[in-house]
This record gives structure tokens, C-alpha cells and sequence, in this order.
């Protein structure tokens, strides 16, 4: 297995580290594409097999996320030992594939069954990612890198309005189209499989990418190449029971705030349309573009606010910035489906994405600074099954709760979304701070002056 050349600091040179980066971010990409792309498609499914709010949410939310949570785990356990390039690589081609059959479903068990293996597949990226990323940058260019890479939230999240609501809208109003084997499909079942085709390409490029040294092991032993074990299981526990608190913080914050995250993004776009009558694809292409725009730029402006702080001496600044992200998310979050208008509404989506997508990279960095190296991939893999089981499995379908059994009205959708961000704000915000001392403190061990 080829391994990237390692420069004098044993990082790989700065083209390497990049174009690993930029492919990073295009799977990270279509990974979001095709996890959301339902949320253009809500009415036709529905139609279709005739569900409720509360069943097209297991569709989106549980479906994927049931798998894609507890394989995470063990996925991360074989990152941390194994090639993760050829890792990503074999789940891209699965997942993609997984999207494609998601638009040969025929009935709702079908669909299911397709998404759950969607969720599967994508179990394999970010935990790789991740350790891969912490080996392909040093210290104080990691928040960055991984501000950067969690840009394909925001511009996989939006291109899955954008893109698939267009692509619907194409299909919706040309002839037919039948396929061999499988008949005449729906516009629905055709845009699933056209977003979820581009990434059985670019599984290619990745089966040609180096494999990173592991840095931090290979400066450890005295044999260059040879590599220290990798941690027992209970080792990695003893870890994080001893910072506990620490962990806490970021992993705790970043799963109540991806409650409300996942929960915005899978029913804003509906909410336009239940209570504007905007068209779909008009809704999907407003609010995908404000994610791509608004999203990019709080999820790069909260990468690059780390370095600064923590030049200035602020250890916490990570959770720092987490902190002033939930504060500040609460009043758009709550004024944006309270609109009284589309147009106002498609302008507080603005901040409603911008922080939406600020504090994920920089909690990952929390956590990346003060994990020992070959424990990243697991520990990772562990803040991805917390957030996952809060936002994915949960935010989707706590909205759709809130409107089927607390208002038991489809046209009260606006008044789940404002109720949601007034649970969960608060509680980040007292995660945040209730570990700020010990993660300093866990900082000092790791990095001591």
C-alpha cells in the first residue's frame, strides 16, 4: 500500500495534503447530496405511498441514520488500524449505488431498506476523514483544514435543493422515462438516481490517492515506519472517562445543536410550501442557495475564528466559538418560521444556516486537539454516533412529533420549527460551559507549555 511521502516536519507536502483535502470534501459532498435530497422530494413521496409527516420522517432520519450510526463505530475501529483511502473508497461505491436503488423503490419497506443502506455506506468517510486529516496537517492548520472539509454540509446540503429540485422539476416536466428492468419511473425515483451516480466516479480517484503516515507514531518509535499499536478498547475508554467533562463539551454541545441542524434542514424548505404556497423547486432553490452561501460562510468563519483565539492565548477557543454559536442561533431560529411573509423567511434563513453550520468543524478540532492520534478515528467515530443519534435519528423526526401530535396540524410545521431551538439552545450552551475548565486542563496534559 503507497503511503504519502512525509516533509521534514513529517507532514506530506502541501500539494498532497490539498488535493487529499479537495477530494475529502467532494465525497463529503455528495454524501450530503444523497442523504438529503429527500427533503425536495417530501410531497411526491408522500403521494406516492401515501404516509404521514411522521413516517416520511423514519424515511429520512431513521432509515439512514439506524445503521449509519452503529456502523460508524466499528468502521472507525478498522480506520484506525487499516488504509482508511481504500475504506472510503469501498463505502462511496456503496452508498452511491445504495442512492440509485433508493429510485428503484416501489414501495415504503423498499425505500427504507435503500436508505438504510445509504447510511451504511456513508459510515465509512468522516471518522477516516477525520484521521486522515490529522495526519495530512499540523496543529495549526488542522481547524482550517477541517473547516474546510465540513464545508460539504453546506454546499452538499444546499446542492441537494438546489440540484435536486431542479433535476425533479426536469424530470417532472419532460416525457416519462423507462428504464430496462425496472419500467416507467417517477420524476421522484429518477432524481435519486441522478444525484447518486457522480459518486461511483469519483470512488476512482480515491482508489489513486497515497494512504497518510501516521504521523505522531512513526515520530514516536525509534524505527522510522514502525508504528505503535493501535489502542485496546479499554484503553480509549480509560481515556475519556478521565476527561470526561472535557469530552463532554464538544461532543455533548454538538449533538442537542444538531437536533435542531438536521430538524431545519429537512422541513424548512417544506415549510415555505405548506405555508406560502411557494412551488417546490422555487423552495428548494431559494433556501438551497441561501445554505450554500450563508452555510459556506459560517462554517468557514468558525474554522478560521479558532487559530486566532487560541494565538491569543485562549485554549477553550474552540468552545468558545461553539458557545457564541448557540447564543447567537436562538433568535433566528425561533423569528425565521414565525415569518409573516416567504420573503422574510428566505431572509432568516441566512443566519439560520450560518450558525447552523459554524459550530460542527470547530467542535470535531475540540476534539481532534486533545485525542491521542491512533484513538482519533474511534473518538470521532464516537462524537458522530452521539450527533448522528440526536440530529439524524431524531431532529427530523422531532419536528415532524411536535407538528403531528403536539399541534396535529400539517400547517402548524412553522410553529414545530420556532418551539424546537428554545429546547435545545440553552442546553448546548450549558454543555459548552460546564467543561470549559477541565478541557483547558486536558489541553495543558496533551500540549503542555
Amino acid at each position: 500500500m503507497a503511503s504519502s511521502p512525509a516533509g521534514a516536519d513529517g507532514y506530506p507536502p502541501a500539494a498532497t495534503a490539498n488535493y487529499a483535502l479537495i477530494l475529502l470534501l467532494l465525497a463529503y459532498i455528495l454524501s450530503f447530496i444523497d442523504r438529503n435530497v429527500m427533503a425536495v422530494l417530501i410531497g411526491p413521496i408522500r403521494a406516492d405511498f401515501a404516509i404521514s409527516d411522521f413516517q416520511y420522517s423514519l424515511l429520512h432520519g431513521f432509515a439512514f441514520s439506524m445503521f449509519y450510526i452503529v456502523m460508524g463505530l466499528p468502521i472507525a475501529r478498522l480506520a484506525d488500524r487499516h488504509s482508511r483511502k481504500w475504506i472510503i473508497t469501498a463505502g462511496l461505491v456503496a452508498w452511491s449505488a445504495m442512492t440509485c436503488l433508493c429510485g428503484a423503490a416501489r414501495s415504503f419497506g423498499g425505500l427504507f431498506l435503500a436508505r438504510v443502506g445509504v447510511g451504511i455506506g456513508e459510515a465509512t468517510l468522516s471518522p477516516s476523514a477525520f484521521s486522515m486529516l490529522g495526519d495530512l496537517f499540523p496543529r495549526e492548520k488542522l481547524a482550517r483544514a477541517l473547516a474546510i472539509y465540513s464545508l460539504g454540509i453546506t454546499l452538499g446540503g444546499g446542492m441537494a435543493y438546489v440540484v435536486g429540485g431542479a433535476v425533479y422539476a426536469w424530470f417532472a416536466q419532460g416525457a416519462p422515462v423507462t428504464l430496462p428492468l425496472l419500467g416507467e419511473m417517477r420524476p421522484w425515483q429518477m432524481t435519486f438516481i441522478a444525484v447518486g451516480a457522480p459518486g461511483l466516479l469519483l470512488a476512482v480517484f480515491f482508489g489513486f490517492l497515497p494512504e497518510p503516515v501516521r504521523r505522531e507514531d512513526v515520530a514516536r518509535t525509534e524505527t522510522p515506519g514502525e508504528q505503535e499499536p493501535a489502542p485496546s478498547l479499554a484503553a480509549i475508554m480509560a481515556h475519556l472517562k478521565a476527561h470526561g467533562r472535557a469530552y463532554l463539551a464538544p461532543i455533548g454541545a454538538a449533538s442537542v445543536l444538531s437536533i435542531l441542524g438536521y430538524g431545519t434542514m429537512a422541513w424548512y424548505p417544506e415549510f415555505l410550501i405548506r405555508s406560502f404556497d411557494m412551488p417546490r423547486a422555487e423552495a428548494g432553490s431559494q433556501f438551497g442557495l441561501m445554505f450554500l452561501l450563508a452555510g459556506s460562510a459560517g462554517a468557514l468563519a468558525g474554522g478560521w475564528s479558532v487559530e486566532p483565539l487560541r494565538r491569543r492565548g485562549y485554549a477553550d477557543a474552540p468552545l468558545r466559538i461553539v458557545l457564541l454559536v448557540a447564543a447567537l442561533w436562538l433568535l433566528p431560529a425561533v423569528a425565521g418560521p414565525l415569518s409573516g411573509s416567504a420573503e422574510l423567511a428566505i431572509w432568516w434563513a441566512a443566519p439560520i444556516v450560518f450558525f447552523l453550520n459554524a459550530h460542527f468543524g470547530v467542535g470535531v478540532a475540540a476534539v481532534q486537539f486533545m485525542t491521542p492520534n491512533r484513538m482519533r478515528a474511534q473518538v470521532s467515530a464516537l462524537m458522530l454516533f452521539f450527533t448522528n443519534l440526536f440530529g439524524l435519528a431524531f431532529g427530523p423526526s422531532a419536528v415532524a412529533m411536535l407538528t403531528d401530535f403536539v399541534f396535529a396540524d400539517d400547517q402548524a410545521l412553522r410553529y414545530a420549527l420556532a418551539l424546537l431551538p428554545l429546547l435545545v439552545c440553552p442546553l448546548a450552551i450549558a454543555l459548552v460551559v460546564q467543561g470549559m475548565r477541565p478541557y483547558r486542563e486536558c489541553i495543558a496534559e496533551k500540549h503542555p507549555p
